[in-house]
């Protein structure tokens, strides 16, 4: 099997082999429910390949005649003006983006209804965030969606992962948590949101994938692979390494977190080795589901318009 791409230009590879493409959409496909669109977590973390995956899987799910879309939890961040507001009134770690609490859920739970619902009157509009701007794109440059999908594949780092105990937030993870977060108001609050609106989605997945990386030290070396490329570059935007590590400690506790609990609460565990080689796939047997709770479900805006977006991130 060859080696997976990543999910931003620069790494150059060309994706993951299409017999591991086939055997997951093989273990996926009859577990989706027959009367409604499926919504489907791959989770994974930083640099694993989960938007290449993602894009391969809709790709090939499409071939096989089921009509598939792709939503990466990145483009429901909060723009810096409003994590500026969290910065400001919460804590200041928040001016960062990525960790739980820094996404507009109910935003991402609209358009997950949205496309449900969708029809040339009523289209769903699917958001998209430029990071480079680190804001949301225009609502009317949102890519629209005219007929509901059979699968909906919403891919992202925490997709799926699981509230902490609150014991174990006491004890600081790395450097940025003694000092930055000594008090632990930061893990605090974002365990929280954890626990709240997101727990309330990763209910209503179907059915959830976990790419799992053999630890968090080898994220580091993943993702500087395309800042080292930047770098040799003379790139002004490219990240040091002792910048890169101080941006990864914002997601070393969810992180190791999630190693150890995703694969337990998967549906289907892609293990991969440190050059994100496929070591094996592992599909639990699919569930008889009970009917659905009608009291779960999260209130809707008005979904917004996007531009089509790219399968690599």
């Amino acid at each position: 099997m060859r080696r997976d791409a990543s999910t931003r230009p620069g790494y150059g590879r060309a994706g993951y082999a299409d017999t591991v493409v086939d055997a997951l959409l093989d273990a996926l496909l009859p577990r989706l429910p027959a009367r409604r669109a499926a919504l489907v977590g791959l989770s994974g973390l930083q640099a694993s390949g989960k938007s290449t995956l993602a894009a391969q899987l809709a790709a090939a799910a499409r071939e096989r005649g089921v009509a598939t879309e792709v939503l990466g939890l990145d483009d429901f961040y909060l723009g810096r003006r409003d994590r500026a507001a969290l910065a400001r009134d919460v804590h200041p770690l928040l001016a960062t983006r990525g960790v739980p609490g820094t996404h507009d859920v109910a935003l991402l739970v609209e358009t997950v209804n949205a496309l449900r619902h969708a029809s040339p009157s009523k289209p769903a509009r699917i958001p998209r965030f430029d990071k480079g701007r680190d804001t949301r794109v225009p609502p009317s440059r949102w890519r629209r969606v005219t007929a509901p999908p059979r699968l909906i594949l919403l891919e992202g780092w925490c997709i799926g992962v699981p509230a902490e105990a609150s014991s174990a937030l006491a004890r600081p993870v790395n450097a940025l948590e003694r000092v930055e977060d000594r008090d632990a108001r930061w893990r605090t609050w974002v365990n929280a949101r954890l626990a709240g609106a997101y727990a309330a989605l990763w209910r209503r997945l179907d059915a959830l994938i976990v790419l799992a990386a053999p630890s968090f030290e080898i994220v580091s070396k993943w993702r500087d692979e395309p800042e080292r490329a930047l770098r040799r570059h003379g790139a002004p935007r490219a990240m040091s390494r002792a910048a890169l590590r101080r941006f990864l400690m914002h997601y070393e506790r969810l992180s190791r977190h999630a190693l150890r609990a995703l694969p337990a609460l998967a549906d289907i565990v892609v293990t991969l080795d440190a050059s994100r080689r496929v070591g094996a796939i592992r599909a639990s047997a699919p569930a008889r589901r009970p009917p659905r709770s009608r009291t779960r479900a999260l209130r809707s805006r008005p979904a917004r318009p996007r531009s089509r977006r790219s399968a690599s991130r």
